[in-house]
């Protein structure tokens, strides 16, 4: 099989650690053709704190992958999250030289590397600057300046911040279990590709991941990505406080919450009782699912109640700003029983629950499909995106140097209309790819 056309996603996460190997097919579809699953050992909230285990739970997890696709794996696109990061809005503008000139490239990239100046906390540094609109001297909501005329340009920006140092540890967390680097993506964007249609990014919706370590929220308007957050909170919270509340040990209080969990408490009778094993020689424990329920809803209410304060605070309650597709649930958490109902009654939106089968092809294993493998499957497809993008660079770089000058004679007679022919769009190579490369020079120079 060509190598050029498989892309490998690596979700580091702080319960597992995912490595999937895709495809694009026929009918451009991805195509998943390897999944290896790994238990999590070295990560807390997201964040790498141990490098020696999380080397060894990454190779184990390759290895499963290419054994079940019976490839090799090299390059490898990965998610960063973790509590360290945070998003801001900015607005920031240039003033142009010369407003006889159309707008650019050049303009728009000076205006972005302006942001790049903004004073950050000490060791943190900008991962990513979304323009969300743009003005030109004065006329607002423009979402492509690129050929138009002015002489002052501004935008809102969303800029998503990130401790520097924890995204170096991932970074040589790859390098060492033998992988490359092909690419960075903010974890609640590659979940969003995976589980969003279009049609809801345009209408408004508020994508909630709730994951082993933190509950990642990514929330889209008209299209646009508007706001990011990271709350240090997920599904492993919920099992220490059943831990706690019951007395019991970690793995019997998850296996508690994912067999018999539930984050409504009028669901069970009072009489419904599970007997646990006790330890070596002491007598099993009964526990009410009542209880179960009670200890369940308490943390899942707070966490929800944390991510619709992002919510409202991204503007929801603004008319203009309304998400008329309300919220999707997807990770590992999501698999709650009865947590869509409570979101509804906490939020008053719409809910569902995010499968990641939107661009999956038909035939994919209906594991894959579940929640859980949302943010692996996103940055399959993101590494398949920037395949893609590569490619018709290489492409375009060969057609340049193919195209001769041609020199005209013709006077342009004063009258004659000139049609100038609009140059195509290129896509905007995003700081995350820069980020990309520089964490690979760095890792090089510590060599």
């Amino acid at each position: 099989m060509d190598k050029h056309h498989i892309s490998v996603g690596l979700d580091i996460g702080t319960t597992k650690i995912v490595a999937m190997i895709g495809r694009k097919n026929e009918y451009d579809k991805v195509e998943i053709l390897g999944l290896g699953r790994a238990k999590s050992m070295g990560v807390h909230r997201g964040v790498v704190n141990n490098i020696m285990q999380t080397i060894q739970s990454i190779q184990q997890a390759v290895q499963e992958a290419e054994a079940a696709a019976n490839e090799k794996i090299v390059d490898v696109t990965v998610g960063i999250a973790g509590q360290h990061i945070r998003s801001l809005q900015h607005s920031d503008y240039i003033t142009r030289p010369n407003s006889d000139d159309v707008i650019d490239e050049e303009d728009i990239d000076r205006l972005i590397n302006q942001v790049h100046k903004l004073v950050m906390l000490p060791g943190e540094e900008i991962i990513h600057v979304l323009p969300q609109e743009y003005k030109i001297d004065g006329q607002a909501e423009i979402t492509e300046p690129i050929g138009m005329y002015g002489g002052r340009l501004e935008a809102n920006f969303h800029v998503v911040v990130g401790q520097v140092s924890s995204i170096r540890n991932v970074g040589r967390c790859i390098k060492s279990a033998g992988l490359t680097l092909d690419g960075i993506t903010l974890e609640p964007l590659a979940s969003a590709n995976a589980v969003l249609s279009r049609e809801e990014k345009e209408a408004g919706i508020a994508l909630i991941d709730i994951g082993g370590g933190t509950t990642d929220l990514a929330i889209f308007k008209d299209g646009i990505i508007r706001h990011t957050a990271v709350i240090p909170f997920g599904g492993n919270v919920i099992t220490e406080d059943i831990k706690e509340g019951c007395s019991i040990i970690e793995k019997q209080a998850e296996l508690l919450k994912v067999r018999f969990g539930s984050a409504w408490p009028g669901e069970n009778k009072d009489n419904e009782i599970v007997s646990i094993p006790g330890l070596r020689g002491r007598e099993p424990k009964e526990i009410t699912l009542k209880n179960l329920s009670k200890i369940i809803h308490a943390r899942v209410v707070e966490i929800i109640e944390q991510v619709y304060v992002e919510i409202k605070n991204y503007g929801h309650d603004e008319q203009k700003k309304k998400l008329i597709g309300g919220i999707v649930l997807t990770g590992g958490g999501a698999q709650l029983k009865h947590l869509k109902q409570l979101v509804e009654y906490i939020t008053g939106m719409d809910t569902r629950i995010g499968y990641p089968n939107e661009h999956l092809a038909g035939e994919s294993d209906e594991d894959i499909a579940s929640p859980l493998f949302a943010t692996a499957v996103g940055l399959v497809m993101d590494g398949l995106k920037r395949q893609e993008r590569k490619k018709a660079e290489a492409i375009e770089e060969q057609e340049q140097v193919i195209e001769e000058p041609i020199i005209e004679d013709d006077v342009v007679d004063e009258e004659e209309e000139v049609v100038v022919e609009p140059k195509p769009i290129k896509e905007r190579r995003s700081f995350l790819d820069k980020l990309t490369e520089g964490i690979k020079d760095f890792l090089d120079k510590t060599e």
